[in-house]
């Protein structure tokens, strides 16, 4: 199976890192220079047009911002296969609109990605229209799952997908950043700082998932009777820790619907 990507930035990259690694890539990006030094990171073979792409993928990815996502269908639209599913990484545009673009006929899938999908530890959130069979459904979950988790969901949860698992990580960032700060408050060198921030969170995250414990459990187990986490505990629960994240994912997963 040949995977195309229409596009070669961040989320595009990302996607291209981990499918690289199973799959035969081609793509096509505006900038020239992107597009080669992705392709030599990738192994991807660079094309000189969408239309190029569009007509070699069986699996085609259009990694490029809402904005560009009309024009782009009806530039491909005239050379797109019956057989050929395509996959939109594009932030809130509803499976109707590419239906009306390509026709109800067409695979179409919607994919919610993020960007530790680059390091094969991402979520990717999945939606198929009518016209995708079981075995497409296997294949395009199969090709997001080299890039971490893939989940299928209705497209009523799309918007809040998005903030859950889209803008998270840059909050996350905004949080080991914070734990580093701390440690370097403490007088840990700014770089080991990090480092271990980083790998407290990537070591939680890791045991939420494979101890199949509620992460309220996790804490509790944390939290010695009047001792040092329980404290601090104490004080984000003073200064809306739980608040502010609620808060920004749902502020995150109305601007996606609007």
């Amino acid at each position: 199976m040949t995977i195309g990507f229409i596009g070669t930035g961040n989320m595009g990259g990302a996607l291209m890192a981990a499918m690289g690694k199973q799959y035969r890539l081609c793509a096509y990006n505006r900038g020239r220079e992107k597009l080669l030094r992705v392709c030599r990171e990738t192994g991807a073979e660079p094309m000189d047009s969408a239309e190029a792409v569009a007509a070699a993928a069986d699996l085609l990815i259009l990694a490029v911002k809402p904005g560009g996502v009309s024009a782009l269908l009806a530039q491909i639209s005239p050379v797109l296969r019956a057989e050929t599913i395509v996959v939109s990484v594009a932030v809130g545009l509803p499976l109707s609109l590419y239906e009306a673009a390509l026709g109800s006929t067409q695979k179409i899938v919607r994919a919610m990605p993020n960007t530790p999908a680059a390091v094969g530890a991402g979520v990717t959130a999945l939606c198929f229209n009518a016209a995708c069979t079981e075995v497409d459904r296997a294949l395009v979950t199969a090709a997001f799952s080299t890039a971490g988790l893939a989940e299928i969901m209705p497209e009523s949860l799309m918007g809040g997908v998005s903030a859950l698992t889209g803008c998270s990580p840059a909050y996350i960032c905004m949080l080991i950043e914070a734990m580093a700060d701390a440690g370097v408050y403490q007088g840990i060198p700014r770089a080991q700082a990090c480092r271990m921030a980083a790998q407290a969170v990537l070591g939680t995250a890791k045991l939420v998932l494979e101890s199949g414990k509620h992460p309220e459990q996790l804490k509790d187990e944390v939290c010695s009777p009047g001792g040092t986490t329980i404290r601090g505990v104490a004080s984000l629960e003073q200064d809306g820790f739980r608040s502010a994240i609620l808060r920004a994912l749902n502020v995150s997963a109305e601007a996606s619907k609007e």
